[in-house]
């Protein structure tokens, strides 16, 4: 009798733990878009980021002549690093990843040099500024293969200036 029974309990305890069959029809799919949790948040020129917020401030950051000066000779020499076609990649890359931010650094890694049709910069950066953007700037290089596009980026008013990017000539 003791054999019966303890296979009884057994059996019990493995239906108790058994998972129960779930009843609940699957949801069917929906065709209709959910609707927004807040209106549409706008670009910095267009109105706020977030809703109610305001535009961004430059957080202490103004543009004032030494941060253009810096700007522009800092796009020029990393124009000049670049523009380099016939120097040794490893060299390159050394020389180049000084005016780079990391994220540009790990990008530019795999540039083969030779690939670049520009070898010398021609004439002086120009900035195009935007006075409510204390972080960012874009500057136009003149090189012999036409005029790049430098985004320079900081992380303050007194933090150097580092190349986000070198964007060759639309044509």
């Amino acid at each position: 009798m003791k054999k019966p029974l303890t296979l009884l309990a057994v059996a019990l305890l493995c239906v108790s733990c058994a998972p129960v069959a779930n009843t609940t029809p699957a949801p069917t799919a929906s065709t209709s878009q959910p609707a927004a949790s807040a209106p549409v948040s706008l670009s910095a020129n267009s109105g706020p980021q977030a809703p109610g917020g305001t535009v961004p401030a430059t957080i202490g950051i103004t543009w004032d002549q030494a941060s253009k000066d810096n700007a522009v000779e800092v796009a020029g020499k990393a124009m000049a690093d670049f523009a380099r076609p016939t120097v040794a990649d490893k060299q390159w890359a050394n020389d180049l990843a000084r005016w780079l931010t990391p994220q540009a650094t790990a990008d530019y890694s795999a540039v083969d040099p030779a690939n670049i049709p520009a070898s010398r910069v021609t004439g002086t950066a120009t900035l195009s500024v935007d006075e409510a953007n204390g972080f960012g700037v874009m500057a136009a290089v003149p090189t012999n293969a036409g005029t790049y596009t430098v985004q320079l980026l900081r992380t303050g008013k007194d933090a150097p200036w580092k190349v986000n990017r070198l964007t060759p000539p639309a044509s």
